[in-house]
Order: structure tokens, then sequence, then C-alpha cells
């Protein structure tokens, strides 16, 4: 697809990757609608979306809300006349124990990092099918392949979010309509400072981590030619192939990796984060810069550690 004048619209778009896509789409010169809760945010990435050459809106949404959803597909094909590509990033993090994580936890991040992509993906769907093409990227994780502890709400969220969008693109197979799933690993973005968090101990950004820009570019990508799946970095690969291959290992390895590197000082006290209104920093990163660089040693050596235990154990399964 060319993107020049091409409608996208973008969940999530008040920072983080769905600010960093949005920008990246304004390059292209897109017709922006972007979506999110803050208002004030919202006009500051269309402001910068405009002067990068594409043509930006914001609408502010709540993929929570079955109408907000349907009213910000309303006013996109209203304002543009269509929607060419429509972008899920909206999500919520959490972390807790599953015994310390109250249910309505789990409710809220379901809500959103699920059925606010389901959503989406339905308003999407209704114009898609009208002209018979479009392309929907869902915005997974590495969590949506591996699971982690400390982290089962959110990784329930992203596992169901990865199958839907498998089930819908079998759905839509002899169509031009295209479902994609880009997904990262850690991203230096503010998501862990918006975070619910149950743990007692500050959240971390967990290494390896990678840069926002590069999750979307691949959101960009996929909008160009599009992929059923784009990992991004060594660590969701890896992670999955070790938990897939080595179960046990993995089971035994994780939940002390997590304590180590994911969690901070403490003691902190409770918080439902950015569940119940949105909170700052509305940037694209997270001030995370400094644990970058060690972050691609770590994915480095997660690999090299892996590989050796993973040739083996595949051949044995493919033999």
């Amino acid at each position: 697809m060319k993107l020049r004048n091409a409608v996208v619209v973008l969940t999530g778009a008040s920072s983080g990757i769905g600010r960093a896509a949005a920008l990246q789409f304004a390059d292209e010169g897109c017709k922006l609608v972007l979506a999110a809760r803050d208002v004030a945010a919202l006009d500051e990435v269309v402001q910068q979306c405009n002067t990068r050459g594409g043509e930006a809106i914001a609408v502010p949404t709540n993929v929570d809300d079955d109408a907000s959803v349907r009213a910000l597909r309303d006013q996109a094909v209203a304002r543009f006349g269509t929607i060419d590509v429509w972008v899920n990033d909206a999500a919520h993090y959490v972390m807790g124990s599953v015994e310390e994580t109250p249910l309505e936890a789990y409710r809220r991040v379901l809500e959103t990092n699920f059925l606010g992509v389901v959503r989406g993906s339905q308003a999407a769907l209704e114009v898609f099918r009208k002209k018979d093409r479009g392309v929907l990227i869902n915005v997974g994780s590495v969590a949506g392949k591996s699971a982690y502890a400390l982290a089962s709400a959110y990784v329930a969220s992203k596992h169901a979010l990865h199958a839907f969008t498998e089930a819908l693109r079998q759905e839509l197979v002899g169509t031009a309509i295209e479902a994609c799933i880009v997904a990262p690993g850690t991203v230096d973005t503010p998501l862990f400072q918006h975070a619910a968090n149950y743990t007692g101990r500050e959240i971390e950004a967990m290494k390896p981590i990678y840069a926002p820009e590069r999750v979307a570019r691949a959101i960009v990508s996929c909008a160009k030619r599009p992929r059923r799946e784009v990992l991004i970095g060594l660590a969701p690969r890896v992670f999955s192939l070790s938990q897939m291959l080595m179960p046990w290992l993995w089971e035994r390895m994780q939940p002390a990796a997590v304590a180590r590197d994911h969690l901070g000082s403490g003691p902190v006290a409770p918080t439902p984060g950015n569940f119940d209104a949105p909170t700052g920093p509305h940037e694209v990163h997270g001030g995370w810069k400094e644990r970058r660089s060690g972050g691609a040693k770590g994915a480095f050596l997660v690999g090299a550690l892996a590989l050796p235990l993973l040739i083996p154990l595949g051949r044995r399964l493919l033999s």
C-alpha cells in the first residue's frame, strides 16, 4: 500500500509506541485520526504530525467504551471518507502476584488490552468490508508469546490479543483485508510509569530494552507491506522458543529474573496506575535510555545461553 494520503486510525497515540508511530506515519504523508483519553497530549501530537507533513486530527477516545470506539470510526470516515489502516495500540500494564492483584485489575486490563482491540477491529472491519481492503495492525507483545511471573493479567491479555488476531486472519482468507501483529519485547516508553502496581516495589523496564521508534518503523512497514506477525528483536524469539522447548527451565529461571531486573526498590504503596484517568508522562520515551545499551548486551547473552540448548532440542523435535 502507498501510504501518502492513506487514512490511518491509531489508538494509544498520546505516548510511547503509538505516539512514535503517529510521527512516522506523518512523515509518510498520511491522514491521521489519533485516539487516546488525554485531550491535551493528543493535541500536542496532532501539532507535531501536522508540522511533519501529515494531516492529523484528535479524537478523544476510551477504547473500553463501545460507543466511543464507534464514534472514533465515524469521525474518521466523516472527515476523510474512509479508513485504510487501523492500529490498535492502547494498553495498560499491571504487575502483582495472582493473590495480590485485585480481580478488578484483571477486568480492567482485559477490557482495554483485549476487548479494546476487539472493539477497534470490529469498527475497522465494518469499513474494510465495504471496499474489500484494509490493514488492521494489533500491537502485541513478547508477553503474547511467552509468560512471566507477576504479570499474569497483562500476559493473559496479550495472549488473548494474539489468539484473536490469528483467528480473525483465518476469517479474512480470500479477501484483501490483512490482520497483522507487531510484537515487541520491552520498549523504552512510559508504560511502566503508567502501570498498575501491586508488587510492593517499583517497576522498572526489563532488559533487553528496544527503542519505540524501532517498533513504530515495523508498524509503518506492516501498513505498506502487511505481514502476519512481526517480532521485534531477539528477545521475543528466544523467550517463546525457550518456553516451548524448555518449559521446566523457563519456569525456574524466569521468576528470579523478573524479581532481579523488572522490580526496583521498595516498599511502594499499591496503585491502580492510569486505569481511571490518564497520567503522565506523555512522551515517546520512558526515560530508560541509560539501560538500553545494557539491554542489547542482555539480548545477546540470552541468545548465547539459549541457543546451545535449543538447537539439539529442536533437532530432536524435528527428527
